[in-house]
């Protein structure tokens, strides 16, 4: 039996996407540009106007691709505003902030074996035991996860994809590209991220397992509404705020990648949005909330 049908609208679209992606990658090479960290005043929840008017100039040599980039950005942008804003919006006005958090607790606590794989991987077995830690507490004393236990007894969640393990083991981000749908990438994030931690996912494979596998890419788009639910409202005034919103995406992404391979140890950045792609395999970090089309994570700890 395959790994699950629900590849058909997510497998397949990832295996195309990054076999894509890894081919212009050998085509065009994997040369980085100088990419120099920018901290970002965060106030309020708001990111200030004269911070968020980034300069492009040390950032357009790792983007070979713009022109298409720019292109599938915008159509992004066009499902984000027809179709992801209208229904996250009712969401955040109709649940209570409390539900909204029990449910991502529950999503992040099914996420936490990927967590657990890459932490390994990255030889950070203390980590890794933080890891299982969280995932014992929360699912047993935390209500199936819905209740971060763990974090009230000292175990601070964190986040690990195999996007990130490729970048522990030395392995350069190469250029920047922008997937349907799914938002900003580059050649060893996609990789990563989009066709090695679903093999880190247990329940994946049981559902897989026992025909389930609608209930699998329901968990897929549940997940990632709930993620653009987190931060369409921080989004929408980086949008306002930004002289050119494609750049300044473009930076922010690349910055918080770096703050995640390095755990937060060569850049001090504030809750930065993530719009990496993130189906279920990898899910937020610090307590904070992310987005599988866009995400406003903590300051990865």
């Amino acid at each position: 039996m395959t790994r699950k049908w629900g590849w058909v609208l997510t497998g397949r679209f990832r295996n195309f996407a990054v076999g894509a992606i890894f081919a212009a990658g050998l085509f065009l090479g994997t040369a980085q540009a100088d990419d120099q960290a920018r901290v970002l005043s965060y106030q309020g929840g708001l990111i200030a106007q004269s911070d968020i008017q980034l300069s492009q100039a040390d950032d357009n040599g790792n983007d070979p691709l713009e022109s298409m980039n720019r292109a599938i950005f915008s159509f992004n942008e066009g499902v984000q505003e027809g179709l992801l804003r209208p229904i996250v919006n009712t969401y955040n006005s109709t649940v209570p902030a409390t539900g909204r958090q029990a449910l991502k607790n529950m999503f992040d606590n099914l996420s936490s074996p990927i967590t657990f794989v890459n932490d390994v991987l990255q030889f950070e077995f203390e980590r890794a035991l933080v890891t299982f830690m969280r995932t014992f507490l929360n699912t047993t004393v935390g209500m199936a996860g819905m209740v971060d236990m763990a974090s009230e007894m000292g175990f601070q969640k964190h986040s690990e994809d195999f996007g990130q393990t490729l970048g522990v083991w030395g392995v350069g981000e190469g250029f920047y590209v922008v997937l349907p749908i799914l938002g900003p990438s580059n050649p060893r994030d996609a990789i990563g991220r989009l066709l090695i931690d679903s093999y880190f996912d247990p329940l994946g494979y049981y559902l897989d397992n026992v025909d389930a596998d609608e209930v699998d890419l329901a968990l897929d788009v549940v997940d990632g509404l709930l993620e653009y639910a987190d931060v369409v409202e921080e989004l929408d005034q980086i949008k306002k705020t930004s002289v050119d919103y494609y750049a300044a995406i473009r930076s922010l992404y690349r910055q918080k990648r770096n703050a995640e391979i390095s755990n937060g140890q060569n850049l001090d950045l504030p809750p930065i949005p993530d719009l990496a792609p993130e189906i279920r395999s990898e899910l937020p970090a610090g307590g904070g909330l992310d987005s599988s089309f866009a995400k406003l994570d903590q300051t990865v700890q």
